[in-house]
C-alpha cells in the first residue's frame, strides 16, 4: 500500500508522488455525506480534466460521528474500497468505536461524548434507548445496530499509507522518532509537539484531525487537510501529482 523511499535531510528536490500517480487525499469527513459527494463529484471533474494517471484516493480518517449520515456512509464504503485505488486509515473516532465494540466501557464512555450518539441516530437507534451512564447497555446496543461486516471492516483499517515523499497517517506523527517506530496512539491522537514542530520527518506528513477552518494547512513538513467539514460546511481534498500539489473543497 505504500512506495517506501526514504527522503534524506537537507534533499535539495521537491517531495515527490511515485511517477504515473495522482492522490487525493481527503479531510475528515465525520458523517457528512452530502459533501463528500460533492467533494467527489469535484475530483471526478478535475481528474477527468487531466493527463491520464493511476488515481488514488486516501481518506484520512474519522469518517464517522458528529455529523447526521455516519451509518450511509459507512455502508457506502465498506462497499466500495476493495478497488485497489482506495485507502481508508483509521481515525481516532474509528478505533474508538473499535474498542468500544470489543466491549471496552471507558471507550463506549469517550465515543459517545464525542460524537458517537450521532452516529447511532444515523443506524436507527431512537434517542429513547440511548443512555450514557449505561456503557454495557450501550455496547450491547451499538453490536446490535452496527453489521458485523462493518465492525471487522473498521477493526481493519491501516494506520497509515506512505507513498513516496508523502506520508498519510490521521492525527500526525511523533517528532524524532523514525516512521517506522511509531506509536499507534500518537499517529490516531497526537497534536503537540507535532503541529509546532518543523523538524524533517523524513517524508511530508499528510493528516487530519486538528482544524484549520481557514483551509488546507500547508508547512514545510507537514500539510493539514481537516478544514472542519461538520460544523463549517467545507470538506477538502488535497491533490497531489509528481511534485505539484493543488486543493480541491465544497
Amino acid at each position: 500500500m505504500g512506495f517506501l523511499g526514504r527522503r534524506a535531510a537537507g534533499r535539495r528536490n521537491a517531495p515527490a508522488i511515485p511517477k504515473g500517480r495522482r492522490v487525493y487525499a481527503i479531510g475528515d469527513i465525520h458523517g457528512c455525506t452530502d459533501l463528500l459527494s460533492d467533494l467527489l463529484h469535484k475530483i471526478e471533474q478535475d481528474n477527468a480534466g487531466r493527463s491520464p494517471a493511476r488515481t488514488q484516493l486516501v481518506f484520512l480518517g474519522d469518517l464517522i460521528d458528529r455529523g447526521p449520515d455516519s451509518a450511509r456512509l459507512l455502508r457506502a464504503m465498506h462497499g466500495h474500497v476493495s478497488a485497489k485505488n482506495c485507502h481508508v486509515i483509521r481515525g481516532n473516532h474509528e478505533a474508538t468505536l473499535s474498542d468500544a465494540l470489543a466491549g471496552d466501557h471507558d471507550a463506549m464512555d469517550l465515543w459517545l461524548q464525542h460524537g458517537g450518539t450521532a452516529t447511532l441516530h444515523s443506524f436507527g437507534v431512537p434517542d429513547s434507548l440511548i443512555d450514557p451512564d449505561d456503557s454495557g447497555r450501550m455496547i450491547a446496543i451499538a453490536r446490535e445496530a452496527i453489521a458485523l461486516p462493518i465492525r471487522q471492516w473498521l477493526a481493519r483499517l491501516p494506520l497509515s499509507v506512505r507513498m513516496g515523499d508523502y506520508f498519510f497517517v490521521h492525527a500526525g506523527i511523533r517528532p524524532g522518532t523514525p516512521l517506522r517506530r511509531q506509536c499507534p496512539a500518537d499517529l490516531l491522537w497526537i497534536r503537540q509537539p507535532f503541529l509546532a514542530s518543523d523538524a524533517d520527518h523524513g517524508a511530508v506528513i499528510v493528516h487530519g484531525h486538528s482544524i484549520h477552518e481557514d483551509g488546507v494547512e500547508f508547512c514545510k513538513n507537514r500539510i493539514g487537510v481537516d478544514t472542519g467539514a461538520y460544523r463549517t460546511g467545507r470538506l477538502s481534498a488535497l491533490a497531489l501529482e509528481g511534485v505539484r500539489r493543488w486543493v480541491i473543497n465544497t
